[in-house]
């Protein structure tokens, strides 16, 4: 059906700078799309080649999952820490038949006397290949130590989550490393949390397959446990990759499909803008005869001369971008470094064909009048604009600007990564409602800020008369702008805004005069030896890690502290800004951020019912709110009842009033509260620099747009611009007149961009923090100078082409 014919391709060869600019926009939508989709396609398929556990065929491994929900909207988040399994299973998994032997595996950290050490238990060597160079096996109070770092028969002293505690080394191994190995039981009990241990590793009888072992693994251990074969059994050596999975996703995929629908909209409205302004060439067909089935026909034809070699290049760029993506998310620690970028030709075709839909849906959409009405109409409405816009894009427009500013306050409730993915669909419900009613909008921007340009000469009063009159063409040129203002506004400020309210609420509730971290923690006494020393007066310890809260929709992570001390001491060096209850430190009772609380639906006195680091059930009582949980703490509970449910259950932190640098310093690092920032979390890390990213990649985008569009309008002004110069006026002049206009389109942009960022914003900040939002004048200044530099460039560079010939182009 669309075979090119000699009137496409003229139209391709006589009019190329239409077709250049909707070339430009085409391929630029085809590379985030692609981008996106590669990324959705890794984080789906991302897998971590085994390691440790190569030699065990099947693994068996709890679950890194919390699930929440019943029926269709059952779903689940990974564990903030590594779930793990009863010791009891390995009996179970050992009795399966065709198991040869089932060992368990432990893991945790300590310290030695040169530093870190990483620690399992003996048994484990069955799998990992680990081999005595002198001495033998450890037995209860000994230890085996990798490499030459001591000598069979002597004495060394470690730091373990049991304390500190002195060792006779039974023996050394051959491997390099900072390994150590103890009994196994000795190893369970340890490690910070008695009778749960990291997985299962099941060796097979002679003659069995690795599928059968399996099957029989799994109807032994039942629901208790998940059994891993193949490369699923680097999930159990790295939890990690689950989450990875999710950043992976949720890039790819809430992300990716606002940035599909924002490309898509973008070329949309470049391809309908590059077939509007052949209107006159489309009504000058119909007068002679064209029925409107050749026309669209015509648009058709030129679509897939251009579409498909747009898509295909903009995939190659698209590529590029993946890979930059994923490199970075590798550097920051959120993507395993085993986990490879997966390219297929699954998300290149998709991306090709959105692009290719798109060009066709929105050229048929754009030439659907012109192709119908009469050509008498057609040539008058192609010499004149119409006033009138449709009584369908009308109600469309209000509807989808109804629901902009019904969704922004419902996002006050949101938090985190939720918060970021709701603000973009917010941006683009208010984006479609300044598509749709474009030409009101910009008729009335052209007469607001146009009225102060009509006393400030000629070129400018004639800009002024120029914008009122083509309201459809301003209204092209505004959309992008407006686009990029708006997103590039809303995902930097707010980040801008947590963070300054973060670093307010730090400032206000630090009391401590130091602060210290070691690594791989604090030793279990630090906190009893800090408070004895010299003009310390109070002295606490924090164990740093994450718990699993109700949401409105589910299960979201928030910041926990456990507190090794007493509720006074720890008032003593930091103010949670207690709001209503009183704050205890007694096991089975939580005190919370009240914004927190307030979206979990609980007050003082309610059971909180919780996820644990390892993903075990809890509900304390609540005996306190408190204000400052952004910059401290959202969740404070008694270290007990966190200890047990960590990998590392060693304090993070040890915070003391008074005392001296000097007196502290053989604790760890010691910092002053000057000096001292309460580390983000990895979570908060990834928001603030995806934020950025996404800000980046659709602020560009749009900005692209923009100047593509801007070129696009000024080109097909060839034929006014030469009629102004034949009348009379100067190029000065008319580059003058030119540059009012682009000046009045991008003040329209930055005012409209700004206006839905502050609708999206206001409500969005006043949930999450209790204040409005924050904008740095720098910052949104630097936003504004770059929109109204790129627009007035974009503008002028092609007017000035066009003028360099005293008679008309066309």
């Amino acid at each position: 059906m669309f075979t090119p014919n000699g009137l496409a391709r003229a139209a391709l060869r006589f009019r190329p700078s239409g077709f250049a600019g909707t070339f430009v926009a085409l391929v630029m939508a085809a590379m985030v799309v692609s981008a996106c989709g590669i990324l959705l396609e890794t984080g789906l398929r991302a897998s971590v080649p085994p390691a440790r556990y190569a030699a065990a065929p099947v693994v068996a491994a709890a679950a890194q999952t919390a699930p929440y929900g019943h029926g269709d909207g059952a779903d689940s988040q990974p564990v903030p820490d590594r779930a793990r399994l009863d010791d009891s299973l390995v009996a179970r998994a050992a009795a399966a038949p065709g198991a040869r032997t089932a060992v368990a595996d432990v893991t945790f950290p300590a310290r030695g006397p040169n530093g870190p050490l990483s620690v399992h238990n003996w048994a484990s060597t069955a799998f990992t290949g680990e081999k005595l160079a002198s001495g033998r096996p450890p037995r209860r109070g000994e230890v085996v130590l990798a490499g030459s770092r001591a000598e069979t028969g002597s004495h060394v002293t470690l730091t373990t989550p049991g304390g500190t505690h002195s060792y006779r080394v039974s023996g050394t191994t051959g491997t390099p490393g900072t390994a150590a190995w103890f009994a196994d039981d000795e190893a369970v009990r340890l490690s910070g949390h008695p009778g749960r241990i990291d997985a299962v590793a099941v060796l097979p009888a002679a003659g069995v397959s690795t599928a059968t072992l399996k099957s029989q693994v799994a109807h032994a251990l039942g629901t208790h446990a998940e059994v891993h074969t193949g490369d699923d059994r680097g999930t159990v050596e790295d939890p990690s990759l689950g989450e990875a999975k999710e950043t992976l996703t949720g890039i790819g995929g809430s992300f990716g499909g606002v940035a599909t629908m924002v490309a898509m909209f973008t070329a949309a409205g470049t391809v309908a803008l590059a077939v509007g302004q052949r209107a006159r060439e489309f009504a000058l067909l119909r007068a002679i005869g064209t029925t409107p089935r050749q026309i669209r026909r015509t648009i058709a034809t030129e679509t897939l001369l251009v579409a498909p070699l747009a898509g295909a290049l903009g995939c190659l760029p698209g590529i590029a971008l993946a890979r930059w993506w994923f490199g970075q998310l590798k550097d920051k620690g959120a993507v395993p470094e085993a986990v490879g970028l997966s390219v297929s030709w699954i998300p290149l075709v998709s991306a090709a064909g959105a692009v290719l839909l798109t060009a066709l849906l929105s050229g048929y959409t754009a030439a659907h009048r012109s192709s119908r009405i009469k050509p008498g109409q057609a040539l008058s409405e192609a010499s004149v604009e119409r006033l009138r816009i449709g009584w369908i894009r009308t109600p469309l427009g209000i509807a989808a600007a109804a629901g902009g500013f019904v969704c922004a306050g419902l996002s006050a409730s949101l938090t985190g990564e939720d918060a970021a993915n709701a603000s973009l669909g917010i941006v683009f419900l208010f984006m479609l409602a300044v598509a749709l009613l474009g030409p009101l909008v910009a008729r009335a921007c052209a007469g607001l800020l146009g009225l102060p340009l009509r006393g400030a000469g000629a070129p400018a009063a004639l800009a002024a008369a120029n914008s009122r009159t083509n309201a459809r063409r301003l209204a092209s040129a505004i959309t992008p702008i407006v686009l990029a203002m708006a997103f590039s506004s809303v995902l930097i400020f707010m980040q801008t805004s947590t963070d300054r309210v973060t670093a307010d609420q730090q400032h206000a509730g630090v009391l401590a005069d130091h602060i210290v971290t070691a690594d791989p923690g604090l030793a279990p006494d630090a906190v009893r030896r800090a408070g004895h020393s010299p003009e310390v007066t109070a002295a606490v310890g924090l164990l740093r890690t994450s718990v699993l809260v109700p949401a409105s929709d589910g299960l979201e992570s928030a910041s926990a502290q456990g507190v090794t001390g007493s509720a006074r001491d720890l008032a003593a060096v930091q103010d949670l800004g207690v709001e209503h209850g009183r704050l205890s430190l007694r096991r089975g009772e939580i005190a919370v951020d009240g914004r927190l609380a307030g979206n979990a639906h609980v007050k003082v006195g309610d059971r909180l019912h919780l996820r644990l680091p390892d993903g075990t059930r809890a509900a304390p009582v609540v005996v306190a709110t408190y204000g400052r949980g952004m910059g401290l703490s959202q969740v404070t509970m008694a270290r007990a009842d966190l200890a047990t449910h960590v990998t590392s259950a060693y304090d993070t932190e040890l915070w003391t009033k008074g005392g001296t640098a000097a007196g502290l310093e053989h604790f760890g690092t010691v910092l002053d509260r000057g000096g001292y920032t309460t580390a983000q979390s990895l979570d908060r890390e990834l928001n603030s620099w995806a934020n950025s990213v996404m800000a980046g990649v659709l602020g560009g985008f749009a900005a692209v747009a923009a100047v593509n569009t801007l070129v696009m309008t000024v080109l097909d002004r060839r034929r006014e611009l030469g009629t102004l110069r034949l009348i009379g006026s100067t190029r000065r002049q008319v580059l003058r007149m030119i540059r009012w206009e682009a000046l009045l389109v991008a003040l329209a942009g930055i005012a409209l961009g700004t206006a839905i960022a502050l609708a999206t914003l206001v409500p969005m900040m006043k949930g999450l923090t209790g204040r409005g939002p924050y904008i740095p004048p720098l910052v949104y200044g630097s936003f504004a100078g770059a929109v109204v530099v790129l627009g007035v460039t974009a503008a002028t560079l092609p007017a000035r082409a066009a003028l360099r010939k005293e008679t008309l182009d066309e």
